[in-house]
């Protein structure tokens, strides 16, 4: 992954297409690399893994088509948490569905404007980077919590969950699998819970770039100031359950736990769905949707 300039593999196999896009994104500060086939891309992939930060992938393409490409990145060990956009003239709810269950949560159709590009492309990029500042502060973190069988904590900001999420992810061998969409969970506690940042809200948020600004100056509020979310773990043979509880008014949670086809092409909406599909083996909001359990089963042969 770039240190600095986001590199960004672009697959296309309509040599024009491939120019535009690479010169959108080199204007916009990215390193473009492009690949005009699948099979090309693939080649680019494992050779060096960690050198990009998103993949921009044509869905149909002669040889190997990106639907193929896309479940090789996934099945390696690797590149599975790698954003992939996936960009298609096909549009229909099926063929959406398909991408989704096959690990494509960002979407682009054809024709799409450079602003759609960037935007989309902008919130791939800040996930990925997230989930790898998550990763690295849990390989340092203390691997004693394995011996644990339950805990119970309080926080109120996102820097607090992030650092319990750090900890609490080796609760569990899989850390790494964890940490992901234990973040995402206590990021939903604090600002969908506690704050009562609306789903359009954090649309328009993201769209001026001032999320983490409205954030801390609603935790700053005195309605606010004593709101915590409480976070606990309990081990039981090979599963460790996690528990999650705002002091909210809930939300209506049900329309979450997957991903819709009508989110898709926004710049958020992904968290809970991806927690569901790719960290945990259960996930469960109670009552008004202020608390949530999630729960992994299984636990690799060693643990």
């Amino acid at each position: 992954m770039g240190e600095s300039i986001p590199t960004i593999l672009v697959v296309d196999d309509e040599v024009f297409n491939l120019e535009i896009l690479s010169e959108h994104l080199e204007d916009a500060g990215y390193a473009p690399i492009g690949a005009e086939n699948g099979r090309q891309a693939w080649n680019l992939l494992k050779e060096t893994p960690e050198r990009f930060d998103a993949v921009l992938l044509d869905r149909m393409m002669p040889e190997m088509d990106g639907m193929e490409v896309l479940a090789r990145i996934k099945a390696h060990p690797t590149l599975s948490a790698l954003p992939v956009i996936l960009q298609t003239a096909k549009a229909a709810m099926e063929d959406v569905l398909e991408g989704l269950q096959a690990g494509a949560y960002y979407y682009l159709t054809k024709p799409f404007n450079n602003d759609q590009l960037l935007a989309i492309l902008k919130t791939a990029i800040g996930d990925y980077q997230h989930y790898r500042v998550l990763q690295q502060e849990t390989r340092h973190t203390s691997h004693a919590l394995t011996l644990m069988d339950k805990g119970q904590f309080t926080f109120r900001t996102l820097k607090e969950g992030r650092d319990l999420v750090t900890l609490l992810s080796n609760a569990h061998p899989e850390a790494a699998k964890v940490v992901m969409g234990l973040s995402e969970l206590v990021i939903n506690a604090v600002e969908h819970g506690n704050l009562g940042i609306t789903y359009d809200e954090k649309s328009r948020l993201n769209e001026e770039g001032t999320w983490k600004e409205e954030v801390e100056r609603r935790l700053a509020l005195p309605e606010n100031a004593t709101k915590t979310v409480s976070l606990s773990f309990e081990r039981a043979g090979s599963e460790v359950r996690f528990l999650i509880q705002d002091q909210g008014d809930g939300f209506d949670w049900q329309e979450y736990l997957e991903m819709s086809p009508d989110r898709v092409f926004d710049t958020h909406g992904r968290g809970i769905a991806m927690a569901k599909m790719v960290s945990f083996d259960h996930l469960e909001y109670l009552g008004n949707g202020n608390q949530v359990v999630a729960t992994i089963t299984k636990n690799p042969a060693n643990a």
